[in-house]
């Protein structure tokens, strides 16, 4: 089949206002040294661990620039859903080993009192805790692509995504026990939910078993498999441009939902979703919705 040059014209002017389009989303970022941040689709971000030299090994840079990011995405006006991927060999290594060791460490040997060393160790817990949960307080749902190895704090940050897919070759491995940690920014808190077995959740963690892609479908922890990354990112994209076409009120006021309702009883999310909807159904997108249902035409949402 050949392209007359009116159709080639056609599909170098739509490339272009693509590239046009990613170019304004991403331009009220800021660019960052271990993320590349991308806008490939029409309010679909797509951010990536962009460390591979060092197996995307998470170090307090990286750490901070994924709170930084997912916080700024979370309001971005632009953006209604994203994928989280990682460059190079794998996903990530986890926890960057000696530059803690470099870092972190010696701020604490620098002080001989308990009480203050605590302290110091205590602010980057809950820096790297901040980094983790941004996935999961962001407003847009994520969806976490993972490919080869997603090792210690690789889990930990998957598990805070809305969506998990991964490749036939992926394996999970929470590390943190080999190394002499205890796992202390979110998997412990988040894994039994997602799997819904509190014993195999603590019998992988105690042991640091590697937790390979097919039993990690089977225990729910991914929700599909395939067969390489590159078919991976390109369902993961079209399911982020799927849900970036519905409503950004609906969706977002979900994920808000869903999010409260963990670890809550049932009445006390009833009564936080009748909290959010009383203002929600309030607005233009509802009207938006049934008048495209009604005439069968998509719907048009106007930006959040």
């Amino acid at each position: 089949m050949f392209l007359g040059s009116s159709q080639v014209r056609q599909l170098f002017l739509n490339s272009s206002i693509v590239k046009h389009l990613a170019t304004m989303s991403t331009s009220s970022l800021p660019t960052f040294q271990h993320l590349a941040v991308t806008a490939p689709k029409e309010y679909v971000f797509h951010v990536e661990l962009n460390r591979p030299e060092k197996l995307n090994a998470m170090n307090v840079t990286l750490f901070s620039e994924i709170k930084q990011c997912f916080d700024l995405l979370s309001d971005h006006e632009d953006c209604r859903s994203i994928v989280l991927t990682g460059a190079g060999k794998l996903f990530t290594a986890g926890l960057d080993l000696q530059a803690f060791s470099q870092t972190i460490i010696p701020q604490a040997a620098l002080v001989d009192d308990p009480a203050r060393k605590a302290k110091i160790y205590l602010s980057f817990i809950k820096k790297f805790q901040n980094s983790m949960s941004s996935l999961e307080k962001c407003k847009k749902p994520v969806i976490a692509a993972i490919h080869n190895g997603c090792i210690g704090a690789g889990v930990n940050i998957i598990t805070a995504a809305d969506i998990r897919y991964c490749t036939k070759d992926a394996y999970f491995h929470i590390k943190e026990i080999d190394v002499g940690l205890a796992p202390d920014i979110g998997v412990l808190q988040r894994l039994p939910k997602i799997v819904g077995s509190d014993s195999l959740a603590r019998e992988i963690t105690y042991t640091c078993k590697k937790l390979p892609a097919e039993e990690a479908l089977s225990l729910g922890l991914v929700s599909k498999v395939f067969d390489n990354k590159e078919e991976m990112v390109e369902r993961s994209l079209s399911l982020a441009e799927e849900i970036a076409q519905k409503s950004p009120v609906a969706v977002q006021t979900t994920k808000a939902s869903w999010v409260y309702s963990l670890g809550r009883t049932t009445q006390e999310g009833l009564d936080h979703i009748a909290n959010l909807n009383q203002v929600m159904l309030q607005s233009e997108d509802l009207v938006n919705s049934v008048t495209a249902v009604i005439s069968k035409s998509p719907p048009k949402f106007s930006k959040l």
